[in-house]
This record gives structure tokens, sequence and C-alpha cells, in this order.
């Protein structure tokens, strides 16, 4: 075990210290380690430092660099050293954190972890957390709270009687949401034609003035409002305390996907882009994007514990202190978990509340900095950079350069479709992402892009 793990320990290292320098892109496709990993199912053993090997030799090819400087295309952070090195022993110590009876120092360095957090992003500290896979279940979960609450609040017990009969409940969420909040919906039983939307701005915050508009509009009864911030393709966050003031007035309960954007709140200079987060009822971050932690992991915080741990919690005679100890899996999906809070924790002490938000600050400026060497190069940039998403017009087919670019290795970038245009986007999340990386990325994106015009003209 013990050569093993050093083994491994070692290659992982090798691979994060050439990261700066090796191809974002992987060297072989999916079909390629599909043929690679194929083999029929062996009958015998196989030593298991042969498999560590083997395993090694054969992923290598097939490994994008995400974790790395140049990876621009989803909002991905790079694994911190420490978290990273807290996430290994995670898997070393293999706790179960399902309570504080099984895993005690697990439960605890979440509870401690969330504390910090919710001091870092001005949610209030009487809040229930949950420690997540990321804002798919963060925005599944949260909602799930409010659901329990809005219905309880009309008389109705959902977790006994379920849906069916159940008084209708009106969703309102702006109509530049992410996926993950529709997925939750219909995951809940919703179905996520149940939703009323909210028209946005030139940069995707929701209109306060239709919100009100869109909730007066509706017939009174459970309510639930879906706010955001960080879009996924502008970075713009709804305004947060007056819309959830004007919820609030209807009767609403709040609920914001922040997958990346709450983050924002740790920043002096980007704390405004979130001002009033602390009125809303849920929220959902994820660790794996601005903070770098490892995947998987992401926070769900409620207002009202009581909520959150009447949709979550569950116990059985088997399970030692499940009926006494609300925390761990009382606040989330699963009951088998693995320890995420080692890494959080970890990557908190590490960074200080002044290294989270030099963090946050030093992936804005790089993000304006991408926007004005593109520009200066010809390019357009669609949006406002109000954060670390950059939308970028380069005159020519974006999907076709987003691949060329990811060919080319020096960096990672996707499109996305923003107004009915194909657009180049990037997110700048990495703490690693140098000022260099960004001005060599930009001078790629630019020659591929002349290369695609040029090979369409031709």
């Amino acid at each position: 075990m013990t050569d093993l793990l050093q083994k491994a320990a070692r290659t992982a290292a090798e691979f994060r210290t050439g990261l700066p320098e090796r191809p974002v892109a992987a060297r072989a496709d999916v079909d390629a380690m599909r043929a690679a990993f194929a083999a029929p199912l062996p009958e015998t053993p196989t030593p298991a430092s042969e498999v560590v090997d083997e395993l090694i030799r054969t992923a290598d090819p097939g490994l994008t660099a995400n974790a790395g400087p140049r990876f621009f295309g989803f909002v991905i952070g790079g694994g911190l050293p420490s978290a990273t090195a807290a996430d290994m022993l995670a898997v070393g110590w293999d706790q179960c954190a399902f309570n504080g009876v099984l895993a005690p120092a697990a439960i605890a360095a979440e509870e401690v972890a969330a504390d910090w957090i919710k001091q870092l992003l001005g949610i209030p500290r009487t809040a229930s957390a949950g420690f997540v896979t990321g804002a798919q279940e963060a925005n599944t979960v949260g909602l799930a709270a409010a659901r329990h609450h809005v219905l309880a609040t009309a008389g109705w017990d959902v977790e006994r009687d379920g849906l069916v009969g159940a008084p209708r409940i009106r969703v309102v969420a702006g109509e530049e949401r992410h996926a993950t909040i529709d997925r939750a919906l219909r995951l809940l039983g919703f179905g996520d034609r149940v939703l009323e939307l909210v028209p946005a701005d030139d940069n995707g915050a929701i209109d306060p003035a239709q919100l009100d508009r869109v909730l007066a509009d509706g017939e009174p009864g459970p309510l639930i409002v879906c706010l955001q911030a960080g879009n996924v393709n502008t970075g713009a966050c709804d305004p947060l305390g007056e819309a959830a003031d004007i919820a609030h007035r209807h009767g609403a309960w709040v609920h914001v996907d922040g997958a990346f954007g709450l983050w924002a709140a740790a920043n002096p200079r980007t704390a405004h882009l979130v001002a009033g987060i602390e009125k809303a009822d849920s929220w959902g971050c994820d660790a794996h994007k601005w903070l770098n932690v490892p995947y998987d992991s992401g926070f769900v915080f409620v207002s009202r514990p009581e909520a959150h741990a009447g949709t979550m919690s569950h116990s059985a005679a088997y399970l030692t202190g499940s009926a006494e100890q609300v925390a761990g899996s009382s606040f989330v999906l699963g009951s088998s978990r693995r320890g995420r809070g080692f890494a959080v924790w970890a990557a908190l002490r590490e960074l200080g509340r002044e290294g989270v938000a030099e963090l946050v600050d030093r992936c804005c400026r790089h993000a304006r900095h991408f926007a004005d060497v593109l520009a200066t190069g010809g390019a357009r940039v669609v949006n406002d950079v109000v954060l670390n998403q950059v939308l970028v017009d380069v005159h020519a087919d974006a999907d076709a350069v987003a691949a060329a670019v990811r060919q080319e290795g020096t960096c990672w970038l996707g499109a996305t479709t923003w107004r009915g245009q194909r657009l180049l986007r990037l997110s700048v999340s990495n703490y690693g992402t140098t000022t260099a990386d960004v001005e060599r990325s930009a001078e790629a994106i630019l020659r591929v892009a002349k290369q695609v015009r040029d090979g369409a003209a031709g």
C-alpha cells in the first residue's frame, strides 16, 4: 500500500507540475481511449502494482489539462496545493461522512469550513450547510427545501403526501437561468414547464420591475423565485437584494444559484455585484470552481435548517446516530459520502480571507485583460466583463475556431450561443493563470481565427 500510494502521489505531482507546458487538449480522443482501455475481463488476479502502472500508462494520452492555467472552456479551478493534498488524504483515510458518530473528523471539518464560507460570502451564520457534489445537487437540495417550506406554509406535508393533490406551486426564474434549475425542477416532480420566466437585460441579469410584474400577474399561493449570481455566459448577477425584497413582498421563497458568482462577495471590488445576498432563503455554490478545490465539491445553504433537514434527513434502526444527529447526510442527497470538507478546510486555511479575495480579483483582472487584448486584435467583446466571463466574436465560425484552438494546444475554450449568435466563451478561474498565459492564449485565438477566416474565404 505504501509503495502504491507513493507512486500515485509522485505521478500526480509530476502531472500537476507539468501542466503549465503540457498541451491543454488531450492527445487522444475518446474513441482512442475506449480502444486503449478495452480488454476482456481478467479471469485471474493481477498484482496491484501492475494495475497502477497500466492505468497510468493507458490514461495519460487522454488526460485534459483542465487543472492547468490555460483552460478557459468552463468555470473550472485547478486544485490548490493544500486542497489537492487534503483530497488525497481524504481518499486514503476513506471516511464515510454520514454523521458525526461514524466520521467525527470529517463532519467537524465540514462544519468549520462551512462557517468560514458563510463569513466570506455574507450568508447568515445560522444557515444550515450541506457539502454536495456541485451546483446541480446544491440547486436540487435548495429547491427541495423551498418546496418543503412553501407547501408546509400552505398546510401540506409533501414528504408524507407527495405532490399529487398538493397546492400548485409557482416557480419564477430569469430567462437566462442555468440549466441545472430546469433539471432540478424535473427531478423534484415539478417539470420544467412550471417555470414562469422573467426577461433579462442586455448582460443577462433579470429586470426587477419585470419580476414584480410576473409575480403580480400570477395566482396567489405557494411561490418560489430562483435568482442567479454569475451568468454562465456573461458573469452577470441578478440584483439580489432588490429582487429578494420584491419576491418576499409576494410571499416567495428565494433561492440563489451562485455556482461561481457567489464568490464575488469575498472580493471587496466585486462584492457590490451580489449586494443583498443575505436576504435569500437558500443558496447553491461550488468549491471546485473559484475556490480551486478538486472535483467534486459544492455547498448548499438554507436559512431555515428545519426545512433543510425536514426534506433531506432520514433514519433507520441500523444507522447509528441517525435519529440523534442532524449533520452530514441530513443536508444532502447522499448517505455514503466521502469527506469533502477536508479539502475545503485546507483551501480556506491556505488562502485566508485575503487570499480568497485576491484570487477572485486576479481572475477578474485576467478576464478584462483577455477582453482588451482580443479587442485590440480585431475581435468584438460582446458582454460587459463584470466577473470572469468573456464572450467574443472573432468574425469566424466560433465552433470551428474553438475546435482548432483546442487542437493547436495552447489553450482550451468552447463556443456558446448568446442572443442567437455563436460566440467564443472564455472563463478565467484557475489560481495558476498568469498574464503571460492570457496573452499567449489570446494570440493563439486571434491567429487561429484568421486561419479559419482565410480558409473559409479560400
